[in-house]
């Protein structure tokens, strides 16, 4: 399929990705999704009756300021309005094309648009899904012999965060504070961090509701994912390492953690479905799936300092996680836990089988040993202040490129 809508060549967004988002542009806010560089206000079709032929009970989840009421749509209710996004805009189709009133008022040029956070999110689960990434850490800071601990083959690993600070990309985050202990042998002391790391991750974004008691096989999980997003969840090494016994992050991971801000659907990522990895010991009935579950998406992540160009440090691939959405979602609610449209559920950092793969400076630098040379000749083993953290993400296959746009923050000194 291609469109009338000029599309660059290796752009993020053709026709067939047809992503949503929230987009804003003087006073207006609405659901929207893009084409290239063209963002397409939902709300504007509306106005003009283009969804007037969809079996939809109402109308108003076009108007809203949060996609939350479009991911609570049926499956095959999102799959109708991305079919009929695809034929407005496909050349082979006049519809909207020839209505240059209703073309005004749909279609922006990307620059000339704000985008927000697509969804309210209600609650947020951040997994440590990646075998990778989960034995580098176990090798640095336990047991080499032992790197993973012996719950980390039997069940996805993870952990409630903090919804509130989940920011949308393009916002700046400022250094935590908090208490760490630089030294074993002496008291613990309250600073700015001095070790805040970015974490390569991709999340999906749930669909419908679920009853308290009630839970998801993972064979049926993937009816209940709206779609996927680039993240960076932000992490203060020192922080976390002094406070995490016995419960977990608790500061460390709160400070900040930004999200792209378009949501691909995994309509749009199905050419690019791949097996994951051989799962050993075979896992419990209700975290078995069949079929391709992993997704071949290329993830890079740069780091641009303030006066300089923007420097690749990480090349990951989604492909590598151990523990699928579908697991995760599944071991999320099989003790009874409901699900709510828009929840964010994090997939852990990314992390390849080569050094250029790690999904954190904690394993590029190896806590600290290898300082990461960038352009400007100099050095880093964690991020330092005005530092800009980049992630790109997209699937591509026999001409065929689907992209998430990008996922930037800036880290600003502490307050």
């Amino acid at each position: 399929m291609t469109s009338w809508i000029k599309i660059p060549e290796n752009s993020d967004f053709p026709l067939q990705n047809i992503p949503f988002g929230i987009a804003k542009s003087g006073e207006t806010i609405s659901p929207a999704t893009r084409i290239g560089n063209t963002v397409i206000m939902l709300s504007a079709l509306a106005d003009y009756g283009f969804f007037d032929i969809l079996d939809l009970d109402d109308l108003s989840i076009f108007y809203q300021p949060v996609l939350n009421d479009i991911a609570a749509l049926s499956r095959q209710q999102r799959v109708n309005i991305r079919e009929r996004l695809s034929v407005l805009f496909s050349d082979t189709c006049d519809e909207l094309k020839q209505h240059t009133e209703a073309h005004s008022a749909a279609c922006f040029n990307s620059n000339d648009i704000e985008m927000l956070l697509p969804v309210h999110i209600g609650d947020y689960t951040d997994f440590y899904s990646s075998i990778e990434h989960a034995t580098n850490v176990g090798v640095m800071f336990r047991d080499p012999d032992n790197a993973l601990l012996p719950n980390w083959r039997y069940l996805p690993v993870g952990y409630h965060g903090r919804s509130s600070s989940i920011v949308v990309s393009g916002t700046d985050i400022h250094r935590p504070k908090g208490q760490t202990r630089p030294d074993d042998n002496l008291p613990p002391v309250f600073g700015p961090s001095k070790q805040v790391d970015f974490e390569l991750e991709m999340g999906f974004i749930t669909s419908g509701s679920t009853k308290l008691g009630d839970s998801i096989t993972a064979k049926d999980a993937e009816d209940h994912i709206f779609g996927m997003v680039l993240f960076n969840d932000l992490s203060a090494r020192d922080i976390q390492r002094w406070e995490y016994v016995p419960l977990g992050p608790f500061l460390s991971k709160s400070f900040g953690s930004v999200v792209s801000p378009w949501i691909v659907t995994l309509e749009a990522l199905e050419p690019f479905r791949v097996e994951g990895p051989k799962q050993e010991p075979a896992v419990f009935p209700y975290l078995q799936t069949s079929g391709k579950r992993n997704i071949d998406v290329s993830l890079e992540v740069y780091l641009q300092p303030q006066h300089g160009e923007e420097n690749l440090i990480c090349r990951s691939n989604f492909r590598h996680m151990y523990w699928n959405m579908s697991q995760q979602l599944a071991h999320q609610t099989v003790a009874g836990c409901n699900i709510n449209p828009g929840d964010l559920y994090a997939s852990g950092t990314i992390s390849g089988p080569t050094h250029n793969s790690f999904g954190s400076m904690l394993e590029l630098a190896w806590k600290g040993t290898r300082p990461i040379q960038l352009l400007d000749d100099t050095q880093r083993t964690f991020v330092l202040d005005n530092d800009t953290l980049i992630i790109r993400g997209f699937a591509q296959k026999n001409g065929l490129r689907i992209g998430f746009g990008e996922c930037v923050t800036k880290i600003l000194p502490a307050k």
